[in-house]
C-alpha cells in the first residue's frame, strides 16, 4: 500500500481502533485522506476539537447541567505538567518477569467497579434541534449494532428500561453508525443527558460516568491536538520533538489520574485504569494486570488499543514478532471465550486491513477454524472470519445491487457473468491517487472492454455533484455506483474498504484472481488472457 494512498485510516478517538495501523502501521500506510472511517485499525490520537473542565465534578456530587466541554482550568493544566515532569524524573522500579512498573499507572479498580454488571437502566434525555430516530448501539470495539431505536419528539428521547451491561455504547441517527458514545452502567440505574448538539459529544447529567466522560475526552483532544502540533513544529528537532510530546503524554497520563481519583468506583475509573499498562518493557507482563474475565472489557477500546500497543513495541515490524505477539494475547486471554473472540477478531481485522494477509491466515488456521483451540468459539466470529476469507484471492466477494450516475441499478452478479474479466474498484472525487490511476485505466479499458474486460466504479463520496463532476472531466466510460453515504456507505463495509483506490478483479464466475495495487498490475495481468 503505497504511502500516497488517499487512505480512510485517521486519528481517531476512543471509540476510535481507527490509528496509524493498529500493528505499526507507520510502516504500511500513509495518511492522506479527507473523510475518517472508524476502524479498529486506527491509532488513538483523535483530534476532538473540544476541552473539558476536569474540576467541575468532584468525587461524590452530581452536578445537574454541568457544562463539560468548557476549557480544563489553567491551574489543572499546571498541576499536570508539573506532576509528568515529576514521574519522568523518577526511576522505574524493576518487577518480577523482566517488566518494569509503569510511571503513569494508577489503580482505579476497587470492589465497586470490579468484574461486569449487568442490568437494567432507564435511559431518557434530548437533544436540541433534532428529528428523526435515535438508535442505542452496542458497542464491541469498534462494531456496532443497533439494539433499540425511538423516534424523538419535540428533541426529546426516552429508551425506557435498558438492560446492558457495563461499558460505552453508541448513539446515532442510523443503525449501522455511531454518532456519539456514552456510559451505561447499572450502578447508575435512571441516566438522562441534554445533549448539546447533534453531535452528542457532551451534554447536561446527573451521571457521574458521563460527566467524566465528557470531561476527560475533551482533556485528551486537547492533549492530542497539542501533540499534533509539536510534531508539526518540530521538524528537524527530533530529539527535542520527542522529549516535549513524552512529557505531553505524561501530561495525559496525570490526566487520567486526577479523573481515577475524582470518579472513584465507575466504570470510567477502570477504563482509564486500562489505558496504561502496570508493567512494561518486557511483553510477557504488558498484559498481565487486566481482569480477562471481566467481560466488560468487550465495550471499550481498552483492550485492542493495549494490543496494538503490545504490537508496535515487541514486534520489530517483523512477522516474526507479530506472531510471537500474537500467540501471547491468545494465551492471556483464553480463559474467557467471550473476549478471546474479542480479541482475535480485533486481530485479524486489523492485520487484514494492514494487507497482512499472511498473518491473517495464521489467526485463522490455528486459532479460529482449528478443532482444537477453536472449539469453544462461536459461530458469531466465524461469520465474521468468513467475511474476510471472502475477500481473498480465489473466494467470492459479497455481491451488490447499486443505482449507478443515472439512476440504473447495476449488478455485480450480472456484470461478471457479461465479461470474461470485471474490476470492482473503489475510488473517490478528492482521492489524488485515483487522480494518477484513472487516465491508465481510461485507455486500458477501451482497448481490452471489447476483448471482455469490464469495470465498475464504486465511489465513496457523500456529494452528488462532486462525484459526476469528477466522472465529467476524467471521461471515465465505465459504470459508476455510489451509496453516497462515504465512509459509511454499507458497501465499504462489506468490503473492508480503508483506502482508495482499491480494486478487486473477478473472473467470469465472480471470483477473485487478483487484488492489485496499480493499475499496470492489471494490465500485466491481462495481457497474456485477452
Amino acid at each position: 500500500m503505497g504511502g500516497d494512498s488517499c487512505n480512510s485510516l485517521s486519528f481517531v478517538g476512543v471509540g476510535a481502533f481507527g490509528l496509524v495501523c493498529w500493528c505499526c502501521s507507520a510502516l504500511f500506510l500513509g495518511m492522506q485522506m479527507q473523510t475518517p472511517k472508524v476502524m479498529w485499525i486506527s491509532l488513538s490520537l483523535s483530534l476532538l476539537f473540544f476541552t473539558a473542565c476536569a474540576d467541575n465534578a468532584p468525587a461524590g456530587k452530581a452536578t445537574r447541567n454541568v457544562d463539560p466541554t468548557a476549557a480544563l482550568t489553567a491551574q489543572v493544566q499546571k498541576n499536570a505538567t508539573a506532576e509528568a515532569a515529576a514521574v519522568s524524573e523518577g526511576a522505574e522500579q524493576q518487577v518480577s518477569g523482566g517488566g518494569r512498573e509503569n510511571p503513569n499507572f494508577l489503580n482505579g479498580i476497587d470492589d465497586k467497579n470490579r468484574g461486569d454488571k449487568v442490568g437494567k437502566v432507564q435511559f431518557s434525555g434530548s437533544i436540541q434541534n433534532r428529528t428523526g430516530k435515535l438508535y442505542l448501539l452496542e458497542t464491541e470495539g469498534r462494531n456496532v449494532a443497533a439494539i433499540d431505536s425511538v423516534t424523538l419528539v419535540n428533541g426529546k428521547f426516552d429508551f425506557g428500561s435498558v438492560e446492558v451491561g457495563r461499558g460505552f455504547y453508541g448513539l446515532g441517527f442510523e443503525p449501522t453508525k455511531k454518532t456519539g458514545e456514552i456510559i451505561m452502567n447499572p450502578d447508575e440505574p435512571v441516566l438522562k443527558i441534554d445533549f448539546q448538539n447533534a453531535r452528542l459529544i457532551s451534554g447536561g447529567t446527573d451521571s457521574q460516568e458521563n460527566q467524566g466522560w465528557f470531561a476527560y475526552r475533551g482533556a485528551e483532544g486537547a492533549n492530542k491536538n497539542q501533540v499534533r502540533q509539536l510534531y508539526k513544529q518540530g521538524k528537524g528537532q527530533e530529539e527535542e520533538t520527542k522529549r516535549k510530546v513524552k512529557l505531553k503524554e505524561d501530561e495525559l497520563a496525570q490526566t487520567q489520574h486526577k479523573f481515577i481519583r475524582d470518579y472513584p468506583g465507575t466504570y470510567l475509573a477502570k477504563f482509564l485504569t486500562w489505558k496504561q499498562p502496570r508493567f512494561i518493557g518486557d511483553k510477557g507482563t504488558f498484559l498481565s494486570d487486566l481482569d480477562v474475565s471481566d467481560n466488560s472489557l468487550i465495550r471499550s477500546m481498552a483492550l485492542p488499543d493495549r494490543i496494538q500497543s503490545m504490537m508496535r513495541t515487541f514486534s520489530g515490524g517483523k512477522d516474526s514478532g507479530f506472531l510471537s505477539c500474537i500467540d501471547l494475547v491468545k494465551a492471556s486471554c483464553e480463559e474467557n471465550p467471550i473476549v478471546l473472540e474479542f480479541v482475535l477478531y480485533n486481530m485479524l481485522d486489523g492485520f487484514y486491513n494492514t494487507g497482512k494477509e499472511t498473518i491473517c491466515q495464521y489467526i485463522l488456521d490455528n486459532y479460529i477454524f482449528d478443532e482444537d483451540c477453536g472449539a469453544n468459539l462461536s459461530d458469531v466470529i466465524r461469520q465474521r472470519a468468513q467475511g474476510i476469507i471472502n475477500l481473498r484471492v480465489g473466494n467470492t466477494p459479497p455481491s451488490f445491487r447499486i443505482s449507478d450516475v443515472n439512476g440504473k441499478t447495476v449488478d455485480l452478479s450480472e456484470e461478471v457473468a457479461k465479461n470474461k474479466y470485471t474490476l470492482v474498484m473503489f475510488w473517490a472525487s478528492w482521492c489524488h491517487k485515483c487522480e494518477q490511476e484513472i487516465p491508465n485505466l481510461v485507455p486500458m479499458y477501451n482497448d481490452l472492454n471489447p476483448k471482455g474486460f469490464g469495470v465498475i466504479g464504486i465511489s465513496v463520496d457523500q456529494q452528488k455533484a462532486a462525484w459526476t463532476k469528477a466522472i465529467a472531466d476524467n471521461q471515465i466510460p465505465w459504470s459508476n455506483v455510489s451509496q453516497l453515504k462515504g465512509w459509511d456507505a454499507p458497501i465499504t463495509d462489506d468490503y473492508k474498504i480503508t483506502q482508495t483506490p482499491t480494486y478487486f478483479l473477478l473472473d467470469n464466475q465472480g471470483k477473485i484472481v487478483l487484488k492489485p495495487e496499480r493499475w499496470f498490475e492489471i494490465q500485466r495481468y491481462l495481457q497474456s488472457r485477452l
